[in-house]
């Protein structure tokens, strides 16, 4: 039947110690060191991307704040510009509208001048119609 030789089991138990010891080593160890630092590796690639989340939501309200900061400017350009052309508009209109009034107060002028000319010229002329009515009244 079987026999157990303990030289034998001894040897066996030893052999197998060693190939434990060895293989710890050798295998077991590095193998548990690399999943614990690809683990921290995660965890570090996790926060840091944790971090970056936060750092682009910062960059991102800053950003907008800083398009918000340029339309307001923005706005302000377009009203200034905007009152400068209305102010250029009415000086402008004030000066046409002056010349027009110096135009039209010259053409009243002329226009009395003329109506004083035609009235004189007229009574001139009265004493040649009264005679030409007379004459016509004389006709009839």
């Amino acid at each position: 039947m079987l026999d157990i030789v303990p030289a034998l089991l001894l040897v066996t138990a030893v052999v197998f110690l060693v190939l434990l010891v060895l293989l710890n080593k050798t295998l077991y160890k590095p193998l548990l060191g690399f999943m614990d630092n690809r683990e921290k590796s995660i965890k570090r690639d996790l926060d840091n991307a944790g971090k970056n989340s936060d750092e682009v939501l910062t960059f991102k309200k800053e950003a907008e704040k800083i398009i918000l900061e340029a339309k307001t400017k923005a706005n302000e350009i377009k009203d200034s510009a905007l009152m400068a052309a209305k102010d250029e508009a009415l000086k402008k209109l004030e000066a046409k509208k002056s010349e027009l009034e110096s135009k039209y107060s010259q053409f009243l002028e002329e226009l009395e001048a003329q109506r004083v000319e035609f009235k004189t010229a007229l009574q001139e002329q009265m004493p040649q119609f009264r005679d030409s009515v007379r004459a016509k009244l004389d006709q009839i």
